[in-house]
This record gives C-alpha cells, structure tokens and sequence, in this order.
C-alpha cells in the first residue's frame, strides 16, 4: 500500500466516468478503480458520485466496506 501512487482531490474528480473513462473512488484515503463495475456504470452508483472520496457516505450504504476489496487499490489520496 505504501508505495501507491499519490493524487490530489483534484485529480481524482477527473475520474468521474465523464471527464475520464477512469472510474475512481476513494475510501479512507484509498483510491480504487472501479472503472469494469456494473455498479458504476456512467460514474454514478445509486446517489453516489464517482471521483470522490466516500468515507463519510459508506454508513448509510447497504454494505460494509468489504465491498472495496472486490477493487484494486490504485492509489492513495493526498490530503
């Protein structure tokens, strides 16, 4: 995990499926690419956005944070 690249918040609103075909998300300070998910077809995943951090959205989400293990880390957000 350390040696991870590292992106700003900026470069990860990039990876939104619009402005990019990249498919990213972040979760405590880990950016996973979940570009081949059906989930997230089109950067959206029920009424959340892609290309942004979801730390503090993933309590109200059905599912436990085990769901980014299905996904490679990519890189780490730099705060």
């Amino acid at each position: 995990m350390d040696k991870l690249p590292e992106y700003t918040h900026s470069q990860l609103a990039l990876r939104n499926g619009q402005d990019k075909e990249e498919v990213w998300v972040a979760y405590k300070a880990v950016i996973y690419d979940v570009t081949k998910s059906k989930l997230w077809r089109d950067g959206k995943h029920y009424e959340h956005w892609s290309g942004q951090d979801l730390t503090d959205e993933l309590p109200d989400a059905p599912h436990t944070d085990k769901v980014f293990d299905k996904f490679k880390a990519i890189g780490k957000l730099r705060k």
